[in-house]
């Protein structure tokens, strides 16, 4: 048995069926999702429909959680329009039948925030470093980056925490593609759906092995973790980073 970790997918079906195909996933490996499933790409739809009926496990991220609260709030709301901008639009756009979304809409309220495994725990943005797991929620493990990505111990002694949320060539350190490796935790977020890299990303977590597909190009590629993924200075020992895009 196998354990695959895949980051964000941002509506990108097609890339993942490429992904799951290239991974040779049997069935007795057990694959995980990170979240943010939807929004940005045109195909969220299928994606959330796939991945509720192969009933692979899937935390809440960030844009999951904004989906849920646009459709609870009128929709000439702050939150609603907010949910549109950052990718909803084209969420909204996929969905032909309303029974379907609310179907998946139910679903995604219901997703939980953190997976504990053991060797490894699943989250989809970090967690607050200052806090005890129980005293944080949504704002924490959907939401955070800076705070998380700044502190300078592991959080935990004997595991590594692995996230998605933050797109890894932010990371001054990382080029696109790369997965970003901190004190105590592992981005895998690669963009699959920005235009500078287009890499969507599954961890063979046993293995150590990192499988990527290029949604624009096609390319394919299996390396070991040790080549791909790049050490990264906690965010107070670098120097301020201008960031060209801005992602939530």
């Amino acid at each position: 048995m196998s354990r695959f970790v895949i980051g964000d997918v941002h509506g990108q079906y097609d890339g993942l069926m490429m992904l799951v195909k290239q991974i040779n996933l049997k069935p007795t490996d057990q694959l995980f999702f990170l979240g943010d499933l939807i929004d940005r790409g045109t195909q969220s739809s299928a994606v959330v429909a796939w991945v509720m009926k192969q009933g692979h496990f899937c935390l809440k991220g960030n844009h999951e959680q904004m989906c849920i609260e646009a459709f609870a709030a009128p929709d000439t709301s702050t939150v609603w329009n907010g949910w549109l901008v950052n990718g909803g639009m084209r969420t909204l756009e996929s969905y032909g039948e309303a029974g379907m979304l609310d179907e998946h809409l139910d679903w995604m309220s219901n997703l939980p925030l953190y997976l504990d495994l053991g060797d490894v725990w699943l989250v989809h943005a970090g967690l607050n470093p200052y806090l005890a797991i129980e005293e944080q929620g949504e704002e924490e493990f959907c939401w955070i980056r800076e705070r998380f990505h700044r502190s300078t111990e592991p959080y935990f002694p004997n595991k590594t925490i692995i996230t998605g949320h933050t797109i890894t060539f932010i990371f001054p350190e990382v080029d696109p593609g790369q997965l970003a490796l901190g004190i105590g935790w592992l981005d895998i977020d690669t963009g699959a759906y920005h235009p500078k890299s287009g890499w969507l990303t599954a961890l063979d977590i046993d293995r150590a092995i990192v499988h990527q597909i290029n949604v624009f190009t096609r390319a394919v590629r299996s390396l070991p973790l040790s080549e791909i993924a790049v050490p990264v200075k906690p965010i107070e020992e670098r120097q301020p980073v201008k960031r060209k895009w801005a992602w939530a």
